[in-house]
């Protein structure tokens, strides 16, 4: 489904990649920067924790290099992976959306999300369901959030909203468990992406801030 991105940083041989992270650009600038950095602080490869050594490394290419090597694709998606070795390499590549925003392919990608979470620590993508007055977010009490669901969760809070955590929420909703108006799935890559067929006011405003939030990171 992804296609191979455009190296951009010098050339070393990568071994077997232990994390691949998938953040959207805006105008050649990375969407809710200081958010993916404590969000990849927070991840683990093969057990081990992201080294501070990594972390500056990344820092420094954010602000030295990437707006002049994403001329190609400044709309598009910066990857950083990072091997089982502790290296790491980042790359450039297109934005594609999702070819498809149902329900059930929602469901599949949160799933995959999770499972990535068991080896890394983090999910990119959740789900998140309206629930009456409150919101459900499909991931676990206490664990540590990706850039843009931490995002969305900080945002609901100012909005006055009620988040509740579930780790089963996906599960529960496929079992007709939760009864809820609206579905989408928060993704460090694809933003926010109301499931179609179950989008809403509230799913809707939360699209319309993140794409407010790209826009103003264009201007900068």
């Amino acid at each position: 489904m992804d296609k191979p991105a455009k190296p951009y940083t010098e050339a070393f041989v990568l071994g077997t990649p232990g994390l691949v992270c998938r953040w959207r650009l805006a105008g050649g600038r990375l969407v809710a920067q200081g958010r993916h950095l404590r969000a990849l602080a927070a991840r683990h490869v093969n057990g081990a924790r992201i080294a501070p050594e990594l972390l500056a490394w990344v820092r420094q290419h954010l602000e030295w290099t990437l707006e002049p090597a994403s001329s190609e694709n400044p709309e598009g998606v910066l990857m950083t992976i990072v091997d089982d070795k502790g290296q790491a390499a980042m790359s450039l590549g297109p934005y594609e959306p999702l070819p498809s925003t149902s329900l059930p392919d929602l469901y599949l990608r949160a799933e995959e999300s999770r499972r990535e979470a068991e080896e890394t620590g983090i999910a990119p993508e959740t789900m998140w369901f309206v629930d009456g007055g409150r919101l459900v977010c499909d991931i676990a009490a206490g664990s540590a959030a990706s850039g843009v669901t931490s995002l969305i969760e900080d945002l609901a809070r100012a909005m006055g909203m009620t988040v509740s955590r579930s780790s089963g929420a996906c599960d529960a909703a496929q079992c007709g468990l939760l009864d809820f108006e609206e579905a989408f799935l928060v993704s460090d890559e694809h933003g926010v992406v109301p499931a179609e067929g179950h989008a809403g006011p509230v799913s809707t405003r939360f699209q319309e801030s993140y794409e407010k939030l790209c826009a103003s990171v264009r201007e900068r």
